[in-house]
C-alpha cells in the first residue's frame, strides 16, 4: 500500500515538473513575433532575406510573400493579408490611397530605384531622333520620373506649377523633336521589349532590369538622379504603426551595415537612403 502511494506521488510530481517545463518553453517562444511581408522578387526580397538572421536575434520571425507585380501587394496588405509591404515608391502609394480610398501608410524609406532609359539604337538619350518612340510602362505615378529625364536632357519642357510627382504627359510644355511616349506596358514586360529591340528607347524600372541581367549604371543611355523623391518605403496600415517587429525591420533595413550591402551587392544599380545613425 505504501508503495502504491510512493508511485501516485512520483507520477504526480512527474507530471508537474512536466507541466511546468511546457509553460516554459511557450513563454519562450511566446517573445518571438512572426511578420509577413510582401515583396517584389529583386531587389526587396533579397534585402529582406538579408536581415531576417539580424531580425531573428532581435526575436522577429520574418516571412516573406513575393509578390510578381504591382497591383497585389496594397489589395494584400490592406486586406490583412500581410502585415506590411515593400515594393513601392510614395507617389505610387499616394495614387493607390487615392484611387482605392486606402489610407496605407509610409513607415520609413529603404532605397531608391533609379528608373533608366535604354536603346539598343542610340548611346545617348540626346541623340533621339525627330518622331522618336519611347516605350514607357503604364505605371502612371513614374511618368514624372520619366519626364525628368528627358526635361534634364533638354529634350522637353514641363508646364510650369505642374507637381512632378503626379505629372502625366499631358503635362509636357515643349517636344521639339515630336518625341512619341507610348505607356501602355505592364513595368515587367518592359525589359523583354528593350531586348527584343522595339522602339527606339525603353524605359525600365531598376528592379525588372536587375532582375533580368540589365545594369542600369552601365548599360542605360539615361538615369535618374540620386536626389530623386522616389525612394522606396516600407508600407503598413496605420494601425501597425506602433508594431515593434515593424519598427524593428525598418531599423535594420535603415542600418549602416544593410545600407552598405545593398551599395556592393548591386554596385550602384540600388541606391540606399542615407543611413540612420
Amino acid at each position: 500500500m505504501k508503495k502504491n502511494k510512493i508511485f501516485g506521488f512520483l507520477a504526480v510530481a512527474a507530471t508537474a515538473l512536466l507541466l511546468v517545463s511546457c509553460g516554459k518553453k511557450s513563454s519562450t517562444s511566446s517573445k518571438t513575433t512572426t511578420i509577413t511581408v510582401g515583396a517584389s522578387a529583386v531587389p526587396h526580397a533579397q534585402i529582406l532575406k538579408h536581415v531576417q538572421p539580424e531580425l531573428k536575434k532581435e526575436g522577429v520571425n520574418l516571412k516573406i510573400k513575393v509578390f510578381q507585380d504591382y497591383v497585389l501587394p496594397n489589395k494584400a496588405l490592406a486586406n490583412g493579408d500581410i502585415d506590411a509591404n515593400y515594393f513601392q515608391h510614395i507617389p505610387f502609394l499616394n495614387q493607390w490611397n487615392k484611387k482605392n480610398k486606402g489610407n496605407l501608410i509610409d513607415a520609413g524609406a529603404v532605397h531608391l530605384e533609379p528608373i533608366s532609359v535604354f536603346s539598343k539604337k542610340y548611346k545617348n538619350l540626346k541623340n533621339l531622333p525627330k518622331n522618336a518612340t519611347v516605350l514607357v510602362s503604364n505605371n502612371a505615378p513614374d511618368y514624372g520620373r520619366i519626364l525628368t529625364i528627358f526635361k534634364d536632357a533638354g529634350l522637353i519642357t514641363i508646364k510650369k506649377g505642374v507637381d512632378i510627382t503626379s505629372a502625366t504627359f499631358n503635362d509636357i510644355a515643349s517636344n521639339p523633336k515630336h518625341i512619341q511616349f507610348k505607356h501602355s506596358y505592364e513595368p515587367k514586360l518592359m525589359p523583354q521589349l528593350y531586348k527584343n529591340g522595339e522602339g527606339d528607347a525603353v524605359v525600365i524600372n531598376a528592379n525588372y532590369a536587375v532582375q533580368s541581367g540589365l545594369n542600369p549604371i552601365t548599360q542605360s543611355v539615361a538615369i535618374e538622379k540620386s536626389n530623386s523623391p522616389y525612394k522606396n518605403i516600407i508600407a503598413i496600415r496605420p494601425s501597425e504603426k506602433n508594431n515593434k517587429a515593424i519598427k524593428k525591420l525598418v531599423k535594420a533595413l535603415q542600418s549602416k551595415s544593410t545600407q552598405s550591402w545593398i551599395t556592393k551587392h548591386y554596385k550602384g544599380a540600388i541606391l540606399p537612403v542615407k543611413p540612420v545613425k
